[in-house]
This record gives structure tokens, C-alpha cells and sequence, in this order.
């Protein structure tokens, strides 16, 4: 299997001013509801004192008990209001700490994703999606729970819904047989001075280079009973490494262990089964960047239940205020 260190996931980012309002906005419910019954029961202690201390003797320690009343008032509030019922059933903020969705999302763009809208819709064609990824799109050890499901939440841009027959033909997109064209999507280069997994800044490939590519096609087949993702080249199909001596420039595609066909024989087998729609339930999602994310293509198909919202717009930096569309 090939290093896939590098690749952009949705997860943890050194510590920061950002990362701290998205830790916030992710505080577990559990941690909220003992922060509120915490603050209900100092309430509940200062209103003995508030209620018998008479108006003539008020003075300094009785103005400090109903300002600290009142601030309560305001956390309890906002703890129920937004962490129980905004969060939940509304809107939720998400930092995105990878290039995978450029230049469409930048690396520390915070977006608002809807959650309310798919519970009464499902998912289209072209939306920006946040979604729990399933455990083969694991990468890293410290993303799965104790339960071994994942616990880091991706963005993508949904491609295929159920029933769609999602094909690329050697990078060009094609859904239900006809060429779909993809204003958003992007061929870049990390130009930071940094590592590779730490990579904030991309620049475009120029159309010479990205010309000398060599693009990858792709299909879902049924392949020993199961619907699996199949990336190919004209020389190898779901490698563990693509044949570095049949392509140019960066590795075509990156294939999950558990899709990986080893077996030559094996390979052509699987090239040469038909393509599959997207089946019941079920929804394909790629990131825009489109060399540099590890997606639905590598690890597969992601269940209508783990789909958590709608990317709506970035609200921050300013600069950036945009509709995720």
C-alpha cells in the first residue's frame, strides 16, 4: 500500500485561536448538559439570598449576586438553546483543516453546515456535503472509535446519488452516460515550505502540466458480490501502487487496503466488469481538489444515515464570505 500520510483528511490541527472555536462548537452534549445542571444549581443557591435581601440594604454584595445571576441566566440559556437545540437539530459550524475541497474550501475556512435540511431531503447532485466517512477511508489508527467506526467528520462534494451510473473516463466525469462538466473541480500543487500532511496554500497546475497527467478512470463494480469502487489505468486497476513506469506525474489514485486487487489476473477481471449504479441508500462523494483528496473513489460509498448537513457558506475570514456552491 502506498504512503498516504500526506493526504488531506478532516482532522485535529495544532492548537489555535480557530481550533479552539471549533473544539467549542463540537463540545460533546454530554459536557454541555453537566455545564448547565452545574450553572442551574449555583442559580438555584443564589436565589434564596437575591429574594429576602430587602430593597434598603442592597448594596455592593447583592448587586455582584444578581450580576452573577443574570450572567448564569444568559450561559444557561445559550447552553440549551444553542448546544441542544441549534446544534442538534439546526446549524453547526466546522473548521476545515485540509485542502481537499480547494479552491472551492481553504484550508481554516469555517463554514455553517445545515442539518435540518436533510431531514426532510435527501442529498443532490453538487452539494456540499459534511458526513461521518466509513472505517475504509481510515487512514490513521487515531480516526477510529474503540468500536472501530470512524470518528472524524469529511467534506466533499456529493457526485453520485442513488441510482446514478457514476463513471470517469481518464478524468472526465460522467453521470447516467452523458459528460457532466465541473466548473469547481481542480488539479493542484502544494506550494507551502512545509510537509506535505501540513499543507495550507495551493496553487493551480498549469494546463501544460495537468495536460502531462496521467488521469485515472474510475467506476463502481460488482466485484466478489460486493459494490466496490475500481480505479484504473491503462496498465494496473485497484493497485496498491500504481506501476510507476506507466504514468506521468503524481500517483494516478489511491486505493483503501480493503479494495486493493493484487493479483494481475485479478485486476483485468475487475477492469472488464460492467459499471454498477449507485445503490439504495447509498451516496458518492469526491473532494474538488481532485489530485490531492482521498475520497469515495479510493474508499467507496457513504451511507444515507451518516450524512450530518449541507455546507452552507463560509462566514469566516470575512474576506472569504461566500455560498459553498
Amino acid at each position: 500500500m502506498p504512503d498516504l500520510s500526506w493526504l488531506p483528511l478532516a482532522q485535529a490541527q495544532p492548537a489555535g485561536t480557530r481550533e479552539w472555536v471549533d473544539s467549542l462548537a463540537r463540545t460533546p452534549l454530554s459536557q454541555v448538559v453537566i455545564f448547565v445542571v452545574s450553572l442551574t444549581v449555583v442559580r438555584i443557591c443564589l436565589y434564596p439570598f437575591l429574594k429576602k435581601v430587602r430593597v434598603h440594604e442592597r448594596g455592593v454584595g447583592y448587586g455582584l449576586a444578581r450580576f452573577m445571576n443574570e450572567m448564569l441566566d444568559a450561559f444557561i440559556y445559550a447552553g440549551v438553546f444553542v448546544f441542544m437545540l441549534i446544534r442538534p437539530f439546526g446549524v453547526q459550524a466546522f473548521l476545515i483543516p485540509s485542502g481537499s475541497m480547494w479552491p472551492t474550501l481553504y484550508v481554516n475556512d469555517f463554514i455553517v453546515a445545515n442539518k435540518a435540511i436533510y431531514r426532510y431531503s435527501n442529498p443532490k447532485v453538487n452539494d456540499v456535503v459534511v458526513f461521518r466517512p466509513p472505517p475504509t477511508a481510515q487512514i490513521t489508527p487515531d480516526q477510529l472509535d474503540a468500536q472501530g467506526e470512524m470518528k472524524v467528520d469529511f467534506i466533499k462534494r456529493c457526485i453520485g446519488t442513488p441510482g446514478d451510473l457514476i463513471e470517469m473516463k481518464k478524468g472526465a466525469l460522467y453521470r447516467n452516460g452523458q459528460k457532466i462538466e465541473e466548473p469547481y473541480k481542480a488539479y493542484s500543487e502544494c506550494i507551502d515550505k512545509i510537509p506535505q500532511p501540513d499543507c495550507q496554500e495551493f496553487r493551480s497546475l498549469s494546463e501544460s502540466v495537468k495536460n502531462q497527467l496521467t488521469m485515472p478512470s474510475f467506476k463502481l463494480v460488482k466485484y466478489k458480490d460486493h459494490i466496490i469502487p475500481l480505479n484504473f489505468t491503462d496498465s494496473d486497476a485497484n493497485a496498491a501502487g500504481p506501476r510507476k513506469d506507466n504514468y506521468t506525474g503524481f500517483d494516478p489514485y489511491h486505493v483503501a487496503d480493503k479494495f486493493v486487487i493484487s493479483d494481475p489476473d485479478e485486476q483485468i477481471k475487475a477492469e472488464a466488469l460492467p459499471a454498477e449504479k449507485v445503490p439504495p441508500g447509498f451516496y458518492l462523494m469526491m473532494g474538488d481538489n481532485r489530485n490531492n483528496s482521498f475520497d469515495g473513489r479510493g474508499w467507496g460509498l457513504v451511507p444515507r444515515d451518516q450524512i450530518i448537513g449541507r455546507a452552507e457558506l463560509v462566514w469566516w475570514p470575512i474576506t472569504r464570505m461566500h455560498l459553498t456552491r
